[in-house]
């Protein structure tokens, strides 16, 4: 059996906070029907791809996945292996927020299949937590972690959001002091990014808040890279860095072009070089199922040219461009025209060759979006 990805989007939340652009919503009076419609869904899919997949990885994403009760999460994770049998190695991911499970619910979780905790902190400064309206404050974030922990959770990810408004380099600091300091083996460290729709958004445009420039974000981006190095962290995605051996298996999955599979509302799918997205509505999610047993909205099949450009941008975003299999993508001809090009960048110290994989490095990360951008305009006579 081929190894799958699976996507669990659970849209239950207790509160939006206003930099948040991800589809929640906050009531759980439909969760039991919610429950049904993900069961009729898992189904489908598993009879459409009878006995070809296998779970390397799942992931369950909100919302506030926490929100579900371990009994709850356990039922989709049974339905799953059903159709697509759990692998015994298999990465299993909850998002959760601080203060949403008490130990009672930590041990529930991990007895029912949950190996990975992704909590979602953001900071460690209550001023800060305050301000992106979270429902936590310091001392129940770091309980969190460390109940985890102390209830047998091993592999624990934390988020935590950079360059917010008025946050100087002294407070980002402190923020990762406090993190290597609890036991986590994986840090997701976002600059914060205004998203159209959202309340932050519209404080920006109102005038009320005042966002800081690129040069600040880029500087607190660096200051995170050499910390995080410095203290044990490896870098292995733009964003994203863990102790050695704990990169989030799962994420890997997207950035590596592997096949995913989506469930629920607004959850996204790419299986056979074809993308689809499910509706977005809990309402329009389950009524589509009722009817077709899938919530299917929107597809495409991806190009043969949108595939070597999505190949390029997620490697270089993660572990590095993969010279071999870019080769077999784009033909030993063209492959030697581009990593010519790259060239330059090595002398530069933006990108460097270790093993089978160019990467960027520290600098590279900073102008990332530059680099790919100017690396997929490079054309020479063997582009059609």
């Amino acid at each position: 059996m081929e190894n799958l990805s699976i996507y669990i989007h659970i849209p239950f939340c207790d509160h939006k906070c206003i930099y948040c652009d991800f589809y929640s919503i906050i009531t759980q009076k439909n969760k039991s029907a919610f429950l049904d419609s993900l069961k009729k869904e898992i189904a489908w899919y598993g009879e459409k791809y009878q006995g070809r997949f296998s779970s390397g990885t799942i992931f369950f994403g909100g919302g506030t996945p926490s929100l579900m009760s371990p009994d709850e999460i356990k039922f989709i994770l049974d339905q799953i292996n059903n159709f697509f049998p759990i692998a015994e190695d298999c990465e299993i991911t909850m998002e959760s927020n601080p203060g949403t499970i008490g130990e009672d619910g930590v041990s529930g979780y991990l007895n029912g299949g949950i190996n990975r905790l992704s909590v979602g902190i953001q900071s460690f400064n209550d001023d800060e937590l305050k301000f992106l309206t979270r429902i936590h404050n310091s001392e129940t974030a770091q309980n969190t972690v460390i109940n985890a922990h102390k209830n047998g959770f091993e592999n624990i990810s934390i988020d935590l959001i950079f360059n917010l408004p008025g946050q100087t380099k002294e407070k980002w600091t402190d923020n990762l002091k406090t993190a290597v300091n609890l036991p986590v083996k994986h840090i997701s460290a976002y600059s914060l990014i205004l998203e159209r729709g959202t309340i932050l958004n519209k404080m920006v445009l109102d005038g009320k808040v005042k966002m800081q420039d690129d040069d600040y974000d880029a500087e607190l981006y660096e200051i995170t890279i050499d910390f995080l190095k410095d203290n044990g962290f490896d870098q292995y995605e733009v964003s994203n860095f863990c102790r050695p051996g704990y990169e989030c298996r799962h994420n890997l999955a997207y950035w590596e072009y592997q096949n995913y599979l989506g469930l629920g509302p607004s959850a996204h799918s790419f299986i056979d070089k074809t993308r689809w997205w499910n509706f977005t509505s809990l309402g329009y999610y389950m009524e589509a199922v009722k009817k077709g047993g899938n919530a299917v909205m929107n597809s495409e099949k991806i190009s043969r040219n949108e595939e070597i450009e999505e190949f390029v941008m997620l490697g270089f975003r993660s572990r590095g461009l993969n010279i071999e299999k870019y080769t077999g993508l784009v033909g030993p001809a063209v492959a030697e025209y581009k990593l010519y090009y790259l060239e330059t960048l090595e002398l530069l110290g933006y990108v460097e060759r270790k093993d089978n994989f160019i990467k960027f490095t520290k600098s590279g990360y900073a102008i990332s979006d530059e680099i790919i951008a100017s690396f997929s305009k490079c054309r020479s006579k063997y582009f059609i």
